[in-house]
């Protein structure tokens, strides 16, 4: 298969899967096809599959003087989604972009929802498919401990310590941190593992993994995307959301109910608590309140 073929197969799982609009498929599609034009202007005869990062870490440098950093931000997102795709085919076993960091452009205070959009989003799951109970589970995890979305997907049953009320993350750089766990999300964990997980006929490799696709392999983290996108759409949510929104509602809503900054960051395995204070943005009526509370001088 040559990329055309592939890229033929990624727009039809765009279209069908997605549900996306011609435009958006024809955009990221011009951003695979920009990566061809570069191989084939440099005489590199190499397939999707066989890429390397250090091939696409070329291309970046070689387009980082003809677009602003907000279209080579772009255009790393589009490939990332891209060989999202294959790997969730099972072409693929890693993404060469993994670690190709996507240029600063400018800070952005990350999107929220609120508790009641949490619960619509939950509630419009189908339990009755197999695959709502895991999705349920999903959802629970992703905002009731904060975790990123390639954090979830490498989430190991070993990882669990229920007893105990934590589970152990490994995180970026490969370094780990114990994260609490409230006795609603390992319920769904459970009646996920009990009802659902239990039943699957699991790929050698995936024994230890918690949340496994139809196929018994690990979820890739552009499938969680796509589960959160369309309960967005099923619910009319007029929110550009993600897995990341749910990490940041989960930090958001502890600030909101008085927890301290250096819990959260904990919490969240972020290295600077500057990154973590982030949060203190959204909220201003927070911050007037917790003034008002505090500070000798209120009156």
């Amino acid at each position: 298969m040559n990329w055309k073929v592939y890229i033929k197969s990624y727009q039809s799982y765009l279209r069908i899967e997605r549900g996306l609009s011609k435009n958006t498929i024809d955009n990221y599609s011009f951003d695979i096809e920009r990566l061809c034009l570069f191989l084939e202007e440099n005489t590199i005869a190499i397939s999707p599959i066989k890429i390397k990062e250090e091939t696409i870490q070329q291309f970046i440098y070689s387009i980082s003087n003809e677009v602003n950093p907000r279209s080579q931000a772009r255009i790393i997102s589009g490939l990332k989604s891209f060989f999202a795709y294959l790997i969730f085919e099972d072409y693929r076993s890693n993404n060469p972009l993994e670690l190709i960091e996507t240029p600063r452009t400018g800070r952005k205070l990350p999107d929220t929802l609120s508790v009641d959009e949490i619960d619509l989003l939950i509630f419009a799951i189908d339990l009755s498919s197999n695959e709502g109970e895991r999705n349920r589970a999903i959802l629970e995890t992703l905002y009731g401990c904060g975790l990123r979305v390639s954090e979830l997907v490498t989430l190991k049953i070993s990882d669990l310590f229920f007893n105990e009320g934590f589970i152990k993350i490994t995180g970026k750089g490969n370094k780990q941190r114990f994260v609490p766990i409230g006795n609603l999300t390992q319920k769904y964990i459970q009646i996920y593992r009990d009802a659902i997980r239990i039943h699957l006929n699991i790929k050698k490799g995936f024994e230890d993994t918690l949340f496994l696709n139809r196929r018994g392999g690990q979820l890739s983290r552009a499938m969680i995307f796509t589960i959160i996108k369309d309960l967005a759409t099923k619910i009319e949510l007029n929110k550009n959301i993600s897995p990341h929104t749910l990490r940041h509602s989960f930090a958001t809503h502890l600030l909101e109910n008085g927890a301290d900054l250096r819990s959260i960051q904990l919490m969240l395995g972020h290295e600077s608590i500057t990154t973590t204070e982030i949060y203190v943005h959204l909220d201003r009526k927070f911050l007037i309140q917790v003034l008002n509370d505090f500070h000798p001088r209120k009156d």
